[in-house]
């Protein structure tokens, strides 16, 4: 992480909310579409040989984690959301280029994915990626912009996202377990 300081910290933040918003508004603009394409009445839509639409409904986080948490679950989940994207959109001025890249489509999806939590109680997910009879789990563009699919994949997401979730949770951003470091 290093600061850029021949520019402003307020506009490197503005870049940061910039593709933040157009993931969000991209995101809930294609649920919506969804939702009422895919999901009303219930049916999968052949897109691709490799790829569908498909109506699912994601209680938890990825691939269905934490979808027993009870009813505090969502507002929990979308509380963590905000925290992270603001946690980004603070720290972006220290962040190189990809970083804030990376920052901006983890922001947008995580923001996208809370906004479902708060209307539904559950997460819009639709997109369905396959091989033969190999199914990926289904995912939607919010998910696509955390998991940096959108970039190819910036140094920023396995990183960043470990030691953003460490800051906000007051634990050491070097522990192991649940998440990657780059290679």
């Amino acid at each position: 992480m290093q600061p850029q300081n021949d520019i402003r910290p307020d506009l490197l933040r503005r870049r940061v909310i910039f593709v933040a918003l157009a993931v969000l508004i991209v995101d809930l603009a294609t649920k919506e579409v969804m939702l009422g394409w895919v999901f009303d009445p219930p049916q999968r839509v052949e897109i691709l040989p490799f790829l569908n639409f498909v109506p699912v409904w994601n209680p938890g986080i990825s691939f269905g984690m934490l979808s027993d948490g009870g009813s505090a679950m969502p507002f929990l989940l979308s509380l963590l959301a905000f925290a992270v994207a603001a946690w980004m959109i603070w720290k972006a001025p220290g962040f190189r280029s990809g970083e804030r890249l990376g920052a901006g489509l983890i922001a947008g999806g995580a923001i996208g994915n809370a906004v479902d939590r708060i209307r539904f109680g559950k997460v819009v997910d639709f997109i369905d990626v396959y091989v033969q009879t190999w199914h990926w789990p289904a995912f939607n563009i919010a998910d696509a912009g955390i998991t940096g699919i959108f970039s190819g994949g910036t140094e920023f997401t396995p990183q960043w996202t470990r030691i953003a979730t460490a800051e906000l949770l007051g634990g050491p951003a070097t522990s192991g377990g649940l998440y990657m470091t780059p290679t």
